[in-house]
């Protein structure tokens, strides 16, 4: 039996943003359709380091595709100049359970969940969309930027972090890279940032939210993909008591969106103010934008069926491109 091992290298090569979204928005449709059984995913903190892992396997019934993927998120990965993501994505064979494909899983995690807001940028964002906002500047904001700039013709982007270095190396690097424009600038604020942008992405590891709602012009789009506990906020009250909100499922989101959640205890709007989740636009079951003055917000806490289509398709390309490493077990 042979087992075929995917580096990030492999991982970046065999998963172009455009399959990778067009390979989200089925995923979605699945879940939301009741094609995948997706167990919900274990948490195990650690809390003398202040990380997690997380275990997240999922089924996709109509690809037939199998995958378990065990990521870990350490804040203070940060300070150690280190990546605050590591993981390893396993690619099984449903028919007989064998091992097929270890990939590389950090990487492969920050293209699905930048394909999972660019699915969801094409199906919420005004088509005439053209000035982007990303807040953040690590590696998830990459791939964000990537996939807005994949779905919508995006003349100007707009860039802030805290770290006005990483800041600056984010324009520098990610300025004329494939579908992004050369027009990159730095702001000095946030809401500098936001104020006038067509589509918002938010990409930190921040608590409390990272704009304020009052600078959203109507007709903006927000994708929200950094937080991932219900005690974590990274976009305001404002913001989401005013949007068309989507989410990438309402059980995760029950589970782990604090954008959501908080404001629920708070009772500011009920459970009932999530409109659908992705895949039922996809279906056809639920309406997206309905006006082009109105805000949406897509809250994303990722679920595991994106690691598997993620997976099946970086697989299918590997085997085609020869990419990878096998070895025998």
């Amino acid at each position: 039996m042979k087992l075929l091992f995917l580096s990030a290298a492999d991982v970046r090569r065999a998963l172009p943003m455009a399959e990778a979204i067009a390979g989200m928005k089925g995923a979605f449709a699945q879940l939301s359709g009741g094609e995948a059984h997706v167990p919900q995913r274990t948490q195990l903190p650690i809390a003398r380091h202040e990380g997690i892992s997380i275990f997240m396997p999922a089924y996709l019934a109509a690809t037939d595709a199998l995958a378990v993927k065990i990521v870990s998120v350490f804040p203070h990965n940060v300070k150690r100049d280190m990546p605050l993501i590591h993981g390893l994505v396993v690619a099984l064979d449903s028919k007989s359970g064998i091992p097929l494909a270890v990939l590389e899983g950090a990487t492969l995690t920050a293209i699905r969940t930048g394909a999972g807001s660019g699915a969801a940028t094409d199906l919420l964002a005004r088509r005439d969309a053209s000035v982007a906002a990303i807040i953040g500047s690590g590696v998830q904001a990459r791939k964000q930027l990537e996939a807005v700039c994949s779905v919508r013709s995006i003349v100007e982007v707009r860039v802030f972090s805290p770290n006005k270095i990483h800041a600056a190396a984010f324009a520098r690097e990610m300025a004329g890279q494939g579908p992004i424009p050369d027009n990159i600038h730095v702001t000095a604020t946030a809401d500098e940032a936001v104020r006038g942008a067509d589509v918002i992405s938010t990409a930190t590891s921040s608590s409390t939210p990272v704009f304020s709602g009052a600078a959203l012009v109507a007709g903006s789009h927000v994708n929200a993909v950094g937080s991932y506990r219900t005690d974590m906020q990274e976009v305001d009250v404002d913001t989401v008591a005013r949007a068309l909100v989507v989410v990438d499922s309402r059980e995760a989101a029950r589970e782990e969106a604090g954008d959501l959640m908080i404001p629920i205890a708070d009772g500011v709007f009920g459970f009932d103010h999530i409109h659908a989740e992705l895949g039922e636009i996809v279906n056809g079951t639920r309406t997206g934008r309905e006006r082009d003055d109105q805000i949406t917000y897509f809250k994303s806490v990722g679920v595991a069926v994106q690691d598997v289509i993620a997976a099946s398709i970086a697989l299918d390309n590997a085997r085609r491109e020869a990419l990878g490493l096998e070895i025998e077990l």
